[in-house]
């Protein structure tokens, strides 16, 4: 895919809508070569989307063996709407707390003083994260109106030419 079209796909309002949720699903290969998929929080920063962890996570040694990962975030509303991701990670370790952790867990409710008592609890647990930066590579919207799975879209394309012969 080329990266203007990635661009088209991130820029429609469903995706920027989708963009700005809290949770996506990351999807990897572990070392053991079986699957992950794990809800993680993240930001979108307009050309890339930010996850961080602890420095001590197993999925950061599965990361750098092989950098290709998948991510979904989603509607639970019907119909659903999907925004789904492909694309390569680069592993950034930081010292502190970087900027867009304290960013993406912003949208928790919580009062002044819970926010406040979060952040020195955060603080003073971790000396530094790993930001993982994906670059997407590859994009698809469903949002089940104007866009549809490609199998759902094979049926709908093979029922017409049943219809029209």
């Amino acid at each position: 895919m080329q990266p203007n079209e990635i661009a088209d796909i991130l820029n429609r309002p469903i995706s920027r809508e989708l963009l700005a949720r809290d949770l996506t699903r990351l999807a990897y290969v572990a070392k053991d070569g079986t699957p992950r998929s794990i809800p993680i929080a993240f930001t979108w920063n307009g050309s890339e989307i930010i996850l961080c962890t602890t420095k001590n996570a197993p999925k950061l040694h599965a990361l750098r063996a092989n950098p290709t990962v998948a991510l979904t975030i989603d509607t639970e509303s019907h119909p659903p709407k999907i925004l789904l991701i492909r694309g390569r990670v680069e592993l950034d370790v930081v010292d502190g707390i970087p900027e867009e952790y304290l960013q993406m867990n912003g949208s928790y409710e919580m009062t002044s003083e819970q926010r406040v008592a979060w952040e020195a609890e955060i603080r003073s647990l971790y000396d530094g994260m790993v930001r993982i930066v994906v670059t997407p590579t590859w994009a698809k919207l469903i949002d089940f109106e104007t866009t549809l799975p490609s199998a759902v879209e094979e049926l709908v394309r093979r029922r017409a030419e049943r219809e029209h012969s």
